[in-house]
């Protein structure tokens, strides 16, 4: 089917004066709208303007202005249906074959910071997702084009064919429905945020391809990136890469874990991740010593790791990761001498991201076979928790400093865990254990002597008193945990036999 009438009606400007003028010089007859039809005209493309076609002029400052039979029957029209065509002829319309057409800036009108309601609203297309609709839905005979990167596909096939073929329609059509999908879903959580409801009876999630991978968790897997369609300023997903391999899907996954943890500390900060779990992190005046810290508190583990700093990487700093072999380095900046540094190590990833964003709290989603878990992301904070001290011994001023520490990384270790800190510093981590003790004695083991005179967080509460048994013999001198078990008083009073300060925060942070 040639395509010999075009309605092109589009936001974004971008390449379709060239591609209007290749269809006028191809006899293309060119219908258009509003400021579309002004800018081709402007540009010498000969163009019927909307209200000719439809013998009604647009109303209501824009918002009335395609939605007339004159377009639709034209669109609609099944080509080979003889009842459909002599409808057409008794009513005088004429079939367009090609619809360009892209909507109203709806997603970057609610990203501007001071948006109002009222812009948002007016910023809600309604005719060219109904045009690209109807076109999409009729892709067998009209090819629809709602993305300028299609252009040059859809002129090369239609100047060697006078058409395009049905494989590109029915790939633009499917383009199409992607596209208002995403649209319509970006107006649905705009306004059921506006509405307070935070768990609708249906939930339409939106996200854009960032780029594919190589493989997913394991080479056998296929996988792709992809990002929040409304930027979220400290994401992973928002990093600038400055250096390096592309990003792998398990690069990506501990990238977000330690940015995640990094994003706990106001001081500076450094923490090392491996397989999801924290192998260090250290807290110091100045990132250098913080590094210092998270690369002694587990030397082996560390290697081909990913390192997450909230300052910026000088070059000293910078020399003694060279030193190691890192997977990635993720920080708000690097001093050009520290670029000039591990630039050296040509496989290196670096990544530029910003760590004050003050991001809104995400629903977290998890695919289940079948289904989809969605929570709050844990945002919660010690300073959040009703605190109390169950134990005669209230922790010293150095404790508490160590068990703040040991709390805000516990949180991000997979449960049953539990983790050890010192001095600024993790010592020791038992993740994903089936029994709390279990994890206890792991990162006892990974402390060793260290252990004397640390602090323990445990994610959950203690079912029994064996935690408190092995952390009392191995040097532990104070505890901070949710509390709540049914059998508190056998661990409060194990504390109080062997002198262990214990904090209860009657908050629970499983991990799975």
């Amino acid at each position: 089917m040639s395509i010999k009438r075009a309605l092109i009606s589009v936001s974004d400007k971008e390449g379709v004066v060239e591609f209007a003028k290749a269809l006028q010089q191809h006899g293309v007859e060119i219908i258009s709208t509003g400021g579309t039809k002004n800018l081709l005209q402007q540009n010498h493309v000969n163009v019927v303007g909307i209200s000719d076609l439809t013998g009604f002029p647009e109303i209501l400052d824009g918002r009335v202005k395609t939605l007339h039979p004159n377009v639709y029957g034209g669109l609609l029209a099944v080509r080979d249906n003889e009842e459909h065509q002599e409808q057409l002829q008794k009513h005088n319309l004429q079939t367009i074959d090609l619809v360009v057409v892209n909507l109203y800036p709806f997603k970057e009108t609610i990203s501007k910071p001071e948006v109002t309601f009222e812009e948002a609203i007016e910023n809600i297309d309604i005719g060219g997702p109904t045009m690209l609709r109807a076109a999409a839905k009729n892709h067998r005979d009209v090819t629809v084009v709602v993305d300028p990167q299609d252009y040059e596909t859809v002129l090369a096939e239609f100047s060697d064919n006078g058409t395009t073929s049905y494989e590109v329609r029915q790939q633009l059509a499917a383009k199409v429905f992607r596209h208002t999908a995403q649209y319509d879903a970006l107006i649905a959580k705009y306004l059921t945020e506006a509405t307070g409801e935070e768990y609708p009876e249906s939930l339409t999630v939106t996200y854009e391809k960032k780029q594919d991978l190589r493989y997913g968790e394991n080479p056998h897997q296929k996988a792709a990136f992809y990002s929040n369609a409304l930027s979220v300023t400290s994401s992973i997903a928002s990093a600038k890469q400055l250096h390096g391999k592309e990003l792998s899907y398990n690069n990506i996954s501990d990238a977000n874990a330690a940015v995640a943890i990094v994003k706990e500390f106001q001081q500076p900060a450094v923490v090392a991740v491996k397989h999801m779990n924290p192998c260090g992190v250290g807290i110091a005046e100045n990132i250098e010593q913080a590094y210092d810290r998270a690369y002694e508190a587990d030397p082996i583990s560390i290697f081909g790791g990913i390192i997450a700093a909230n300052r910026e990487i000088d070059e000293a700093t910078a020399l003694k990761m060279k030193e190691i072999f890192l997977e990635i380095i993720i920080a708000p900046s690097f001093s050009v001498e520290a670029l000039e540094v591990l630039k050296g190590k040509k496989n290196l990833r670096l990544l530029l991201l910003g760590m004050d964003g003050n991001d809104e709290v995400e629903k977290a989603l998890t695919s289940i076979h079948g289904g989809l878990l969605v929570q709050e992301e844990d945002s919660f904070t010690l300073e959040q928790a009703n605190i109390s001290i169950p134990t005669k011994r209230e922790p010293t001023d150095k404790e508490w400093e160590d068990l703040k520490l040991a709390w805000s990384v516990v949180k991000h270790v997979k449960s049953n865990a539990i983790l050890l800190a010192k001095d600024q510093m993790t010592i020791g981590v038992g993740a994903g254990q089936m029994n709390r003790v279990g994890a206890a004695k792991i990162a006892l083991e990974q402390a060793g002597e260290k252990a004397k005179g640390s602090a323990m967080a445990s994610d959950a509460f203690f079912p029994m008193d064996d935690t408190v048994e092995v952390a009392a013999k191995a040097g532990v001198t104070a505890i901070i945990q949710p509390g709540g078990s049914i059998r508190d008083e056998d661990s409060i009073k194990k504390c109080d036999e062997y002198g262990i300060a214990m904090v209860f925060t009657g908050v629970r942070h499983f991990k799975h």
